[in-house]
């Protein structure tokens, strides 16, 4: 009965420990740690009406079960040298198909991509997606297409990379496009959520390009709303507004066709470790970082009014920083901290304190990155809300978020329609000014991915600007016919010299890596 909140406080013919000894009585399942629990930012409790102290002492949420577990050995990838570059991204990027992460790689960068069964120990000979001369710094899956993934990289380019079917058998050095613009490392890429072929990318030159990926080409670049280095950018719900959280300690929403800040919150967190920041569905934006005293923060703004946050919690004085992973369709956020061996996790709600604290996941490790499944890549037979993949120093185990549910049929409360692979918008449509929703899909059975895709190269390393309407939308499309023969038969024989090339430096690279593992076993022959 004692314990925070709980001082007696009479009025009438009831005092408030007799109410709360209801409640126990009452609420069997619910134990004193529970009851002496508030959430977090919450007050004590003074006196109330019955109804709603239940609803402050337990807060009814289908969410306050959600507990995480870590799959077995067997079923983690080991052995893989994860990347030790000094950024502060995930260094993993995770679809229904594949896991990709970044890793440590001699001459150049690297990261690996890992189709999501092989599990177990993987061979250091593996193929790689090697063509960068210097560090790769993030990764991100097209959300349009589960074999196509964008880098960036300390070389100051960003590359489009199109993964086969069923994995690499052969390093891939050959992107299908290269996309120059940043005059400094690039750290930070992200695809259009409803758009087709648009991608974001911001570089340490504090500049964000916009590409249409299908021509090549820079058709936005703001580069002059930053005076210093970008922590991150995210995308809103629609893709109509991007918000970017800044080392000047400014987070700014940006509409960036018209190139104009929407909104602006000088010193949102007042440290000077770096901040994130993402748009939530309801247009609301949630920020991580410091306060003066190095405590790590979490805040709430409304874009109509960023001069004070609709909450803001101080949660502990560690100096790793909070990557943020939202789930729109259950209001969750999954805070990660760099560093960590936890993941806390919190409900976003329209009641107060709107951030409510749900529960924590504790391993022992410290996490050195983190790769989040998207909705339609999850179990839903097993009521599996989220699914983490946790990159340790010589390894990545995925750790799974589960709802306890008795019933085995299909819980629709879990699982809203969610964002398909399907475009809402060809890159064009979006450029001109239209916005769109993403397309939603019932996961009820499941999601099945669709058909494999038999992409072409263009040349140039340029991909065609319009798919053909009358077949499923790729990221690359075949090129049209020219009536003009002679030049069909020079692009098919261009074709086929690069082809050979390719064949040929994928056979370099095989032999450079078999020569290196003999002349090891020489030494250790010789030693």
């Amino acid at each position: 009965i004692y314990g925070p909140g709980s001082q007696l406080r009479k009025s009438g013919n009831n005092s408030w420990a007799e109410e709360r000894v209801c409640l126990i009585a009452c609420q069997g399942s619910v134990t004193s740690a529970q009851l002496h629990a508030p959430s977090i930012g919450e007050r004590p409790l003074s006196h109330m009406p019955w109804k709603d102290t239940m609803r402050r002492v337990v807060r009814q949420s289908k969410f306050r079960h959600v507990f995480g577990q870590a799959v077995k050995n067997d079923q983690c990838y080991d052995d893989i040298r994860v990347s030790r570059v000094t950024w502060d991204s995930s260094f993993c990027a995770v679809n229904p198909r594949f896991v990709a992460i970044i890793i440590e790689a001699s001459g150049g960068g690297a990261f690996l991509v890992l189709p999501l069964h092989k599990t177990g120990r993987i061979d250091k000979s593996y193929p790689t997606v090697c063509g960068h001369t210097g560090p790769v710094l993030d990764i991100d899956w097209c959300p349009h297409n589960d074999q196509v993934i964008a880098s960036g990289s300390e070389d100051c380019t960003v590359m489009v990379w199109q993964i086969p079917e069923n994995g690499l058998t052969l390093s891939l050095t050959e992107p299908v496009v290269i996309l120059e613009g940043h005059s400094k490392r690039v750290g930070i890429v992200a695809w259009h959520p409803t758009a087709r072929n648009v991608l974001l990318s911001a570089g340490c030159d504090n500049a964000i390009i916009i590409w249409n990926v299908g021509t090549g080409e820079a058709l936005i670049n703001l580069d002059d709303m930053h005076s210093d280095m970008i922590y991150n950018v995210s995308w809103n719900r629609n893709g109509s507004l991007i918000c970017t959280a800044s080392k000047d300690k400014k987070v700014r929403v940006i509409d960036p066709r018209k190139q104009e800040i929407v909104a602006e919150k000088e010193k949102a967190h007042e440290g000077a470790r770096p901040m994130r920041a993402i748009f939530l569905a309801d247009g609301n934006v949630f920020t991580t970082g410091f306060s003066r005293m190095s405590e790590r923060q979490l805040a709430l703004w409304n874009l109509k009014n960023m001069q004070e946050p609709i909450a803001l919690h101080e949660m502990d004085t560690s100096n790793g920083v909070l990557l943020p992973f939202y789930d729109p369709d259950t209001s969750i956020i999954y805070l990660c901290g760099k560093g960590d061996s936890s993941i806390r996790y919190f409900e976003i709600t329209d009641e107060s304190p709107y951030v409510h604290y749900l529960n924590t996941f504790s391993s022992k490790e410290p996490q050195r990155g983190m790769g989040y499944m998207p909705k339609r890549g999850l179990d839903v037979n097993k009521c599996e809300i989220a699914r983490f993949f946790k990159l340790h120093e010589r390894k990545c185990e995925p750790i799974i978020m589960t709802v306890p549910r008795k019933s085995d049929l299909f819980q629709d409360d879990l699982y809203p329609d969610t964002a398909g692979p399907e475009a809402a918008l060809e890159a064009e449509e979006w450029f001109e000014g239209k916005n769109a929703d993403p397309i939603l899909i019932s996961l009820k059975h499941g999601y099945i991915p669709g058909k494999n895709r038999d992409l072409k190269v263009v040349k140039k390393n340029i991909l065609d600007s319009k798919p053909t309407a009358n077949k499923k939308c790729d990221l690359i499309s075949v090129p049209k016919k020219t009536t003009d023969t002679a030049s069909v038969q020079n692009e098919a024989k261009l074709d086929e010299i690069l082809k050979e090339i390719k064949s040929i430096k994928d056979t370099i690279c095989n032999q450079d890596e078999r020569i290196s593992k003999l002349e090891q076993q020489m030494a250790k022959i010789a030693a």
